[in-house]
């Protein structure tokens, strides 16, 4: 559907069928960004809802830079990497992960195995955070390969069916939100001042979460006793890029989606999908993320404390297990407070913007250390405190 008011020059195209879960308060932003100096279109994917002054899961190209758009997780990402296990039994590994809360230090953790994936210097020399997960709906997943739809695409891939991957969800940490706070406290929601030099602390903020996800999978790989591997899909969702003809497309929530292949995201307790996409100009060159929420955390919390309990959560229906010590990121985590990833796939498959090559099926999800009351309650004061667990 493409909407076109007699106040703006910009379009907003949103690819989504009547029958997908699309909040208005989400529509409407789309509209409040339509408005804005400069912009010429807004392309809104089906895993679309409304963010902080801007929507989550659109792609929007002006002819000037505001990077309130992009928000303060630049470089947020998934990366899928190939592992080998002798056997994967969820309730063994799921005690093997590592505690991705605690940072790898260069000087301090010298000698960690995970090391070997840093190639160069280490971006902007931002060393704080490195190797952690962050909250929200960032996560590590050890999953296996279920339904293969496209088989050429899968060999292409290196990929079968039963094979294992590791799915990393993260992004730059504390150095993207230093980077949006500095302008924000100067500009406000206003355009960048001087686009170069945002977009020069912006690309290394890219590379960081590039380098953190890496980081992240050899860890576990690490953890598990497998080598580490590269990344066979790493895309960004949240970026700006510079087009050939000078404007700025701004993707928050919104995967690359000229010719790459994504990882669409689904929830603790439904399958991703890995797809290869092909979308034009009219989306923004771009495609879905991941399921997308449909409820706030607020009302995912009350409403899934009022349905669920924590052990519940702890074990999907998929017979997965989600490795979490933060309960109430269990409840706004849930699986009900997202929309249905098969519903977000048909419209990407309807508007012809990605083709389904192979679902990712949860064995372990990792959100955040699962430890002992005694260690849990020492292990959050140290945080609340700043030090180091």
């Amino acid at each position: 559907m493409s909407e076109q008011s007699s106040l703006q020059s910009a379009t907003v195209t949103v690819f989504a069928s009547p029958t997908s879960w699309i909040e208005s308060d989400a529509v409407a932003q789309c509209h409040q960004v339509a408005a804005l100096d400069g912009m010429t279109h807004v392309a809104a994917m089906p895993d679309l809802h409304p963010g902080k002054g801007a929507p989550i899961g659109a792609a929007m190209t002006s002819s000037v830079l505001y990077p309130f758009l992009v928000g303060s997780d630049i470089g947020c990402g998934i990366a899928v990497f190939p592992i080998q296990l002798k056997r994967a039994v969820p309730e063994k590994l799921a005690a093997r992960f590592p505690d991705l809360d605690r940072a790898l230090h260069p000087e301090h953790d010298a000698d960690d195995p995970a090391w070997a994936v840093l190639e160069g210097d280490i971006p902007a020399g931002h060393v704080e955070g490195l190797g952690t997960v962050g909250r929200g709906n960032h996560f590590v997943e050890l999953a296996r390969i279920g339904s293969v739809f496209a088989p050429e695409h899968a060999d292409r891939l290196g990929l079968a069916a039963g094979d294992l991957v590791l799915v990393v969800h993260s992004g730059s940490r504390g150095l993207g939100e230093r980077i949006l706070r500095a302008h924000t406290e100067a500009h406000g929601a206003g355009p960048a001042a001087d686009p170069a030099a945002y977009l020069a602390m912006h690309d290394d903020a890219v590379r960081w979460g590039s380098l953190n996800r890496r980081l992240l999978a050899a860890r576990v790989a690490h953890a598990l006793g497998a080598r580490p591997t590269e990344p066979i899909v790493d895309q960004c969702h949240n970026l700006v890029e510079v087009r050939d003809d000078g404007s700025y497309l701004h993707r928050k929530g919104a995967a690359p989606g000229d010719g790459r292949d994504v990882l669409i995201a689904g929830t603790r307790g439904t399958p991703s999908y890995l797809v290869a996409a092909h979308a034009g100009p009219e989306a923004g060159h771009s495609v879905a993320h991941g399921a997308g929420r449909k409820m706030s955390r607020a009302d995912a919390l009350r409403r899934g404390r009022a349905k669920h309990t924590v052990e519940e959560l702890r074990r999907t229906p998929m017979g997965s297990l989600v490795v979490c010590g933060d309960r109430q990121l269990l409840f706004e985590e849930a699986p009900s407070a997202y929309k249905r990833i098969e519903q977000v796939i048909a419209d990407l498959v309807a508007y012809d913007l990605a083709t389904p090559v192979a679902t990712t099926i949860p064995l372990v999800t990792y959100k955040t250390p699962d430890l002992g009351p005694a260690h849990g309650k020492d292990h959050r004061e140290r945080r609340r405190k700043g030090g180091r667990p």
